[in-house]
Order: structure tokens, then sequence, then C-alpha cells
């Protein structure tokens, strides 16, 4: 029984040394084609801004227009004034890492749905258009923050990947709470 178990392990061990290298060929193969991308942490911004417009936008479009003042508690935000923040963090985070001229631009939460939803695409639009050229070069530089702070151009693209999760939480929330699905929740048509 004991020799042929050895002779089992011996097998494995002879057929794992025979195709690691060929693994290890496929993978130095397949990294020397791979290209390195220019600018990963911008790139991924404009990719979170393309995907947080378009789940905040429709969250915004799929609350009834009389659910705006909507929130669990008193001490939570209101619907409106969710979307109001989101706005109003969009024109700030985007003119900070781009260095872009923030419009002056003043959103109410006791807009009606119409102007809100209008003025959550307007700030998505401008995040798009102002880090369109945003690159890589300058992630340690340090830009103004909230309360006096700076931080690193590369520390507030991170922050504003945590702020879109953290909107569209809400807002999924408060919809869920209100008896609809959020829109990533929704199965594809």
């Amino acid at each position: 029984m004991m020799n042929r178990m050895k002779y089992q392990a011996a097998i494995a061990a002879g057929i794992l040394c025979c195709t690691l290298p060929a693994f290890a060929g496929k993978t130095r193969e397949q990294g020397s084609t791979a290209k390195a991308e220019a600018n990963p942490i911008s790139n991924q911004l404009r990719s979170d801004v393309a995907e947080s417009a378009k789940n905040m936008v429709a969250a915004a479009e799929e609350m009834p227009a009389d659910k705006y003042t909507y929130h669990p508690t008193p001490e939570q935000m209101t619907f409106g004034h969710l979307i109001v923040h989101a706005t109003m963090a969009n024109y700030y985070l985007c003119s900070r890492i781009s260095g872009a001229a923030r419009p002056d631009v003043k959103v109410s939460d006791t807009q009606g749905k119409d102007d809100l939803v209008a003025a959550l695409k307007s700030s998505f639009d401008f995040c798009t258009t102002s880090l369109a050229k945003v690159e890589d070069t300058n992630l340690g530089e340090t830009v103004p923050f909230f309360g006096g702070r700076t931080i690193s151009r590369g520390g507030l693209m991170m922050e504003v990947g945590a702020d879109y999760a953290d909107h569209y939480a809400i807002a999924a929330m408060y919809l869920r709470l209100n008896g609809m699905l959020p829109p990533t929740a929704k199965k594809e048509k």
C-alpha cells in the first residue's frame, strides 16, 4: 500500500514538474505582449465618472417628484438634498482635480425634480469635460481640500470614487425604502 502511494506521488510530482515550465512560458509570453497603461488612475477615474453618472442620474429620474422630500429619519438628508450634494460635490471635486474653474452654480433642494436632475446631469458633464485630459503625471501634487486641508491629486481621485459609492448607496437605499428597485438592481431588458 505504501509503495503504491509513493509511486502515485512520484508520478504526480513528475507530471507537475513537466507542466510547470509550459505554464511559466505562457505567462512570460503573455507578459511580454501586454502593454502598460499610460494613465491607469486617471482612466479609472473617468470610468468611475461615467458609471456614476449613469447610475445616479437613473436613480434621480426613478424617484418620483413627490418623494424628493423623503428622508428615513429626521437626521438624514432628503433625497432632493442628496441630489444637490452630489451635484455640488461633482463641481468641487472635479475642479480641484483638473484645475478647471468651478462654475458658479446655484442649486437648492427646494427646486423641483426636473431642475435637480438637469443640475446633476450638468455636473457630470462638467466632470467628464474637465477630467478628459487629466493624466497620472502629477498625482503627488497637493490640491486644496475641505477644511483648509490639502490632499494629493491622486488621493483626491480615490476620494471621488468613494464619494460616488456613498452617494449611490444612499440613493439606492431611499429608492428601496419607497418600494422601488435602484437602477443597478434591475434586470437588463
